[in-house]
Formats: structure tokens, sequence, C-alpha cells
């Protein structure tokens, strides 16, 4: 609900209340763009280094499994020579000859498990070797991404703290301006605001034409506007319009022209 003070301002009053909100959060989104694609290279930059770390962890733990292996595979080996050691001796002492060849194809089948292992500790060896050379190709690109974020890092930190300062005062002054319009008036000026391309939610008429989208007001319109007295917008891109004297300007600065007599309006009202 408004209060007394909000039913008090006339149309003129809010306009101008509206304006001043204006030209403040624009300064405030010109701060932002100051800033740039900072933020987002900083964030970018971080879920990178966060997967390049999972990434080596990964590595890390392949390796260990690997190596795990290895050492199962000469624990294999060294069983199954001594096996093959018992079968030799035990063939010494045999009694005919099945006991002969069943002990024969036992030292085979004890030498097959070791030349499987030697091939399994091979092939374990050559992935570690891969996976080695991944893990330098990876800290490589740690390294250097780590060194981009800091001076990411280190340019948006000067940038934040330049303007700070000036973003915190603005947006307060945006938050005394926002307490003295009624709700209703503000959400409709948000919404307009977030759905316009240069976030410009109230726009004065300009060479009889709308200031947002360059498209003509109509005469009668553009009398009702200068006149203050009901909140208008376009009906092309649903800004509100204000008369140049609502933001201040003078007849020189705010002199209208038709835009059929300028090349620049006419390639703006095209777009």
């Amino acid at each position: 609900m408004a209060t007394k003070q909000e039913k008090e301002l006339t149309v003129e009053e809010r306009l101008k209340l509206l304006y001043q909100l204006q030209t403040i959060l624009s300064e405030i989104d010109r701060i932002k763009t100051l800033r740039g694609e900072l933020p987002l290279e900083v964030q970018d930059l971080e879920d990178e280094i966060a997967g390049l770390e999972t990434r080596l962890t990964n590595y890390g733990n392949e390796v260990a499994e690997l190596k795990k292996s290895i050492d199962g595979y000469h624990a294999a080996i060294d069983e199954a020579s001594k096996l093959i050691d018992k079968y030799t001796h035990d063939q010494d002492n045999v009694h005919n000859n099945r006991e002969y060849d069943y002990l024969t194809k036992e030292i085979e089948y004890q030498q097959l498990n070791i030349d499987l292992a030697d091939k399994r500790i091979r092939e374990a060896s050559q992935k570690i070797e891969n996976v080695n050379r991944d893990i330098e190709e990876v800290k490589t690109q740690l390294e250097d991404s780590n060194h981009v974020l800091g001076e990411k890092k280190g340019e948006l930190s000067d940038i934040v703290n330049e303007t700070r300062q000036d973003e915190e005062k603005l947006r307060e002054k945006a938050k005394k301006l926002e307490g003295k319009i009624d709700t209703r008036l503000l959400t409709a000026f948000k919404r307009i605001r977030k759905n316009a391309h240069n976030g410009l939610g109230v726009v004065y008429v300009q060479r009889y034409s709308c200031g947002g989208c360059f498209n003509r007001i109509p005469d009668q319109r553009r009398m009702e506007i200068k006149m203050h007295k009901k909140i208008i917008v376009c009906e092309y891109c649903g800004r509100i319009l204000i008369d140049p004297e609502i933001a201040g300007l003078t007849d020189v600065e705010a002199k209208n022209v038709e835009p059929s007599k300028t090349k620049e309006t006419k390639s703006k009202a095209k777009k």
C-alpha cells in the first residue's frame, strides 16, 4: 500500500524520481561494463582449474592401482617360481612316468603364469608411462591456468577496488529513491528495465521519437507526454516516455528533429 507521501506525489514528480533512478542504475551498469567479462573469465578459469586438479587426482589413483597390480604380478611370479623349483626337485624322486609327466605339466603351467604376469607387468608399466605423460601435460596446463587466473584476479581486484566505493554510494542512492516511488510503478519500471537490452526503462523523447527504440511518436502522444499528467509508455518497446524537460535538458540539447531528416535516426529506427 502506498504511503501518504507517495499519494501526494504528482505524476511529474514520479517521472523525475524514475529518471533519477534510471540515471543512477545506468551508472551502476556502466561500472559493471567496466569490469567486462572478467568475473566470468575468473569463474571459468576456477572451474577449469578444479577440473584439472580432479583429473590429476584421478590419474594419481590410476597410477597407484597400476603399481598395486604390478606388485601383485611380481608376487604371483615369485610364487610360480617357487612352485617350479619344487616341481623340478620332485621330478628327481618320481616313481613312474605318469608322475613325471604330471610334474612337467605343472611346471609348464606355472611358466605360463610367469609369462602372463610378465606381459601384464609390461602392459601396466606402459600404461603408467602414458599416464605420467598425461600428468605432466595436465600439470603444465594447471600451472598456466593458475598463472592466468592470478593475473585476471589481480585485474578484477584493481577494478573492483577502484569502483567499489562509487558503486556502494550509487546503490545507496538508488535504494533511497526506490523508497520514494510507489510499489506498483517501481515494479513496472524494473520489469521494463529488465526486458530492455540496454537497461533503459525510462527514456526521453528525442527527434520526435522514442529515445529507446527510435520509433516515431504520434503528435497527440507527444503532447500528452509534455503535459506530465500521466505515465505514458512507448507502444513499440514499452519503455516509459518522458519529456526532455524532466531529464533537465535545455531546448538546444533536446532540440527535436524529424527522424526523416537524419540518416543516423533512420538507421537506428531500422535496427
